[in-house]
């Protein structure tokens, strides 16, 4: 062996260091808290989900017979709480971007009192749920309720919101749509990092404000519009509260979202070994949505220096 090969050799780095000793302790409570309260139950909630565990009694291994019976026609509430679950997403989630993002725009412009409209608009995006749901409940009651009172007073006759087929979801969309504060404030910071010289380009070029917003505005907002919408869908397939504390899944199950379901099946039923095969449904259902969003995101994402076609990085 020559000289400078065993200097090499000598000068290799051994596998585990002093170095790396003090960094694991350093980081240890960290990795403890997520080993013990994240990752065993994440792993144990996969094991319960292949048993017929019911919290009282011994349990059985059953395999995947907990999935099976979801779409075998066994479970009767499983199909009625997904399509209550995906109207919800598919209505509450594009219309609260399209709010966000006109209350953002408005609040972009400079006014004397912009700092106060702001925080009027942002204080749904903190208010409690409990407390929120409960008040909005008193705001659609049939009778002597805030709305109803308003239609009344136009001429129009009052509705039962939580009471009808028809109109109890919308008025959970309406909750939903209310509380616009986190998106918008995302896409008012999105919106104060647009340049200004891409403006007075677009200027020279004769755009109109609609062409702006068309052809500089809404590209530069693209990025913060798909974090919102990931994170849109992401809540709204987990949308619990509202629908507990103000219909408790009624009329006839018309608003019975998921979670809803998955909460009664495991503290209800005390069906634990299905509730975790619920959860994990719903898990598998929201990761499928996150990634082909990702997928897609490449074809219109459009990131500073990038084209939309390469916003997700190399092919």
């Amino acid at each position: 062996m020559s000289v400078s090969t065993a200097t090499i050799a000598a000068k290799k780095r051994p596998f585990f260091t002093r170095t790396d000793l003090l960094g694991l302790l350093f980081i240890s409570p960290w990795l403890i808290g997520f080993i013990v309260f994240t990752l065993f139950p994440f792993l144990a909630s996969l094991f319960l989900s292949l048993t017929d565990w019911k919290v009282v009694g011994g349990w059985n291994f059953i395999g995947l017979d907990n999935y099976l019976h979801m779409v075998d026609g066994t479970d009767s509430k499983f199909f009625p709480s997904m399509r209550a679950t995906i109207y919800f997403a598919v209505v509450a989630v594009p219309g609260n971007q399209v709010i966000a993002l006109l209350l953002a725009l408005l609040l972009s412009k400079k006014s004397p009192f912009i700092a106060v409209f702001r925080t009027f608009f942002y204080i749904p995006a903190i208010a409690t749920g409990v407390g929120t749901a409960y008040l909005w409940a008193q705001i659609f009651s049939t009778h002597g309720g805030l709305l109803n009172s308003a239609l009344e007073a136009v001429g129009i006759p009052s509705i039962p919101w939580l009471y009808s087929l028809t109109w109890s979801m919308p008025a959970l969309i309406i909750v939903a749509l209310w509380n616009s504060g986190q998106s918008m404030l995302i896409y008012l910071a999105a919106l104060q990092g647009v340049p200004q010289t891409l403006y007075d380009a677009a200027s020279v070029d004769g755009a109109g404000p609609f062409g702006k917003f068309r052809f500089v505005t809404l590209p530069s907002i693209t990025p913060a519009m798909f974090f919102n919408i990931v994170l849109g869908f992401i809540g709204s397939f987990q949308v619990f509260t509202t629908a507990f504390i103000i219909t408790q899944g009624g009329p006839a199950d018309t608003t019975l979202f998921f979670t809803l379901y998955l909460f009664r099946v495991a503290f209800r039923d005390l069906r634990m070994g299905y509730a975790a095969g619920l959860a994990w449904v719903l898990f598998m259902i929201i990761m499928v949505i996150t990634v082909v969003q990702l997928v897609v995101s490449r074809y219109w994402v459009y990131y500073e220096g990038a084209t939309p076609g390469a916003a997700a990085g190399p092919r």
